[in-house]
């Protein structure tokens, strides 16, 4: 890693991501006590994420096509969403009560999310032009913990009120993207803004070898994971049930710290192709393992869990990387966020066909027609991993 870059700016990106994200569960934590308070329906849990996923999906496309990140400094773009996601949790706390407004609110907040998990990568990519799967490894591992953090939220929430919940981690986006404005400068590599929308540098997802390849292999990638975040519970709920599967769930999901940070960590050494191939094979054959783990003794059906919830996720900071490296220098944040906004696209119908599906048939048979996205994937990286092992 570049050792000019001063020593702060990595933790200070870490904070602040995961300040900024912890805005995508605020209401998901609190879920069971406004069901209880409320008298809404379980499926509501489902609508609110489903809304928060679509505003994230509209967010990512407006700021690709205008050319957002790459017109404005990423830091400013970075606060005001994080200042605006804020203020859209902090409004979904006042109309609670009305579940069409707490509705809107939280498609607002996916809006405004899409200029803070991607952007957060473009400055990550504009300070570490070397070691930079190593940096997106604790940017994303940061994601990850606090997309675990909903379930130690809902497991702790029997001692905390839930406004106080919602208005905490509304204090904490904004700390966050304060935090990032203040607490560091312009990378030095940054490139200069564009005033244009760069058509032909947003194509190289389809007509450049090196970018359609990690692009792909991330959209299998995105066919598991937010799946199987959300599927994680009802696999849990087979054997446990109330607080313990709450923490189960966490340390399952938290456990992608570990691929992440880890992952980048032997990227510097292997590559980022094949890291990402790894990971995406071993989550894809925990899919195809299911129907044995599914009735296994508790210790490998833990052991099982752990290990598909380290690699499911391990894998997504090195498709980032790949594509920040391959696309062209002066799009990277549109080329990042208009690949995340496909990901969460093919990730939304994921979802729904296997929560539908999960009603009908046995998780064991379910579980491994995931390994498909997987299987995709690896198909699609194979170019990049050859180019890295020639290059040995």
């Amino acid at each position: 890693m570049n050792t000019a870059i001063p020593r702060h700016v990595l933790p200070i990106l870490v904070l602040a991501q995961f300040a900024g994200t912890s805005l995508w569960f605020a209401v998901n934590a609190v879920m069971p006590d406004l069901q209880r308070e409320l008298g809404w329906p379980t499926s509501a849990v489902g609508t609110l994420t489903s809304a928060l996923q679509l505003g994230f999906i509209a967010g990512t496309l407006v700021f690709a096509l205008l050319a957002v990140t790459d017109r404005f400094a990423a830091r400013q773009v970075f606060l005001v969403c994080a200042l605006a996601g804020a203020a859209c949790t902090v409004g979904a706390w006042w109309t609670v009560r009305d579940f069409n407004a707490l509705l809107g609110w939280r498609l607002a907040t996916g809006f405004f999310l899409a200029g803070i998990y991607p952007v957060g990568m473009k400055i990550a990519a504009q300070w570490y032009t070397r070691g930079l799967g190593a940096a997106l490894g604790y940017l994303i591992g940061a994601l990850v913990l606090g997309s675990a953090s909903a379930h130690a939220l809902r497991a702790l929430s029997g001692n905390l009120p839930w406004p106080s919940l919602m208005l905490g981690v509304a204090a904490l986006a904004a700390a966050g993207g304060l935090l990032l404005f203040f607490g560091t400068t312009d990378p030095p590599h940054a490139q200069a803004r564009v005033t244009t929308l760069q058509w032909r540098a947003l194509a190289t997802l389809w007509t450049d070898a090196r970018v359609r390849s990690s692009v792909l292999g991330y959209f299998g990638h995105m066919w598991e994971l937010y799946t199987m975040w959300v599927m994680v519970p009802l696999i849990l709920a087979t054997r446990l049930q109330g607080t313990a599967l709450s923490w189960a769930a966490f340390w399952v999901l938290g456990a992608g710290v570990l691929g992440c940070a880890g992952g980048g960590w032997v990227a510097q050494r292997l590559g980022s192709a094949r890291v990402a191939g790894a990971q995406l094979a071993t989550s894809g054959l925990c899919c195809l393992a299911a129907p044995w783990f599914m009735d296994a003794p508790g210790p490998l059906f833990a052991l099982w869990l752990l290990l598909w919830g380290i690699t499911v996720s391990g894998d997504s900071p090195q498709f980032s990387t790949l594509t920040a490296r391959n696309a062209p220098p002066q799009a990277v944040g549109s080329v990042l966020t208009l690949t995340n906004s496909i990901g969460f696209a093919i990730s939304i119908v994921s979802i729904l066909l296997f929560a539908s599906l999960a009603e009908h048939w046995p998780l064991g048979q379910l579980l491994p027609w995931w390994a498909l996205g997987p299987a995709l994937g690896l198909w699609a990286l194979v170019p990049l991993v050859r180019e890295e092992r020639s290059a040995a």
